[in-house]
């Protein structure tokens, strides 16, 4: 993000309208690299592939946010690596993690990582350093720390079945998990921060908390939330694009300003049950919408969104969820199009 589009986005997050309404849109391996019609690998791992695209999108859609922008990353692989996780990278599909917890023994054995030097954290924290004199030269900066959150990681180690059975047979064992997990992840951020001193944000994506009733939530995701959110940075991002009628009421109160949610609860609804204190990024669907519709029936969904939100304060026009594989260049168009008029 430009200084000035970090301007803007901390004046909305402060309730402010700004005219035209923002549009943002989290962006990485899942959809830049098919825009650009590059195999998955490539984008993961040349540096100078990575950064062309990142440089394409900001060039071709210079007046919308792309968040966190340059996101130096390896896919669901980025965190589970640092663990030990056996990393599967093919040719042009997503990467995946393996299991490593086969028994609630493991939890005990299990080690927290040094981001310094372990996994592929390095390798990110690398690229960025290499990239960041070219992205401050095309007006932009390293703005946002980012991970995935402790639920979702630990889902990544032990299976999501096998976890969410977990914390109703085996509490302790859990909790031991997301301790560990929770202080890996403080020591990850921590060093980001270190590292860039641009960095101003947090951003986590935990899609694993729209699987808990709000009970769990409050036990085993609340407190290791609260701790990784409790910092000085102006803008704390969550994206949870799963269900999260049990537990956007508490965000706030975790320090999260921002977030980007599912299509599962209206917007409407949403703002009532946080009560109206998170900004949120959405909601257009990602998948049958912005990337199956046609340009036309992008425009219609963000017409209809606007004209059903006359209070147009905490919103940055968005999908629900990540840019989707898939969406096209004149589907963005309509999407900015229809947002611009309003």
């Amino acid at each position: 993000m430009t200084d000035t589009q970090w301007t803007q986005l901390l004046a909305v997050l402060r309730g402010e309208i700004l005219d035209p309404l923002p549009t943002g849109f989290i962006i990485d391996c899942p959809w830049l690299p098919g825009w650009c019609n590059t195999p998955i690998a490539d984008y993961l791992t040349s540096d100078s592939i990575w950064l062309e695209q990142n440089l394409a999108a900001i060039r071709r859609f210079p007046d919308t946010w792309f968040l966190p922008g340059f996101w130096s990353e390896f896919g669901m692989c980025t965190e589970p690596s640092a663990f030990g996780a056996h990393c599967s990278f093919p040719r042009d599909a997503f990467p995946h993690a393996g299991i490593i917890i086969r028994d609630i023994d493991d939890i005990a054995r299990l080690k927290k990582p040094n981001p310094v030097t372990d996994g592929l954290l390095p390798f990110m924290l690398n690229r960025l350093r290499w990239a960041q004199p070219q992205i401050e030269a095309a007006g932009h900066k390293i703005r946002f720390s980012v991970s995935r959150g402790p639920l979702n990681i630990a889902t990544f180690l032990m299976g999501t079945t096998e976890f969410l059975t977990a914390i109703i047979t085996d509490p302790e064992a859990c909790h031991q998990l997301m301790r560990t997990i929770t202080d890996f992840l403080k020591d990850w951020h921590a060093l980001q921060r270190e590292t860039f001193s641009s960095i101003d944000g947090i951003m986590m994506l935990d899609d694993i908390v729209g699987f808990l009733g709000e009970e769990h939530w409050l036990e085993f995701g609340f407190p290791y939330f609260k701790e990784l959110y409790d910092n000085e940075m102006s803008v704390k991002f969550f994206h949870n694009d799963a269900a999260c009628a049990e537990s956007i009421r508490h965000y706030a109160d975790l320090g999260i300003n921002l977030y980007n949610p599912g299509i599962q609860t209206p917007l409407a609804e949403m703002r009532e049950l946080c009560d109206h204190r998170l900004t949120i990024l959405g909601t257009i669907p990602p998948r049958d919408v912005l990337a199956l519709g046609s340009p036309e029936d992008v425009h219609r969904a963000v017409t209809d969104l606007l004209a059903a939100t006359p209070d147009r304060s905490r919103l940055i026009l968005s999908c629900a969820g990540g840019m989707s594989p898939g969406v096209t260049t004149e589907n963005l168009d309509a999407f900015l199009h229809a947002a611009a008029r309003g």
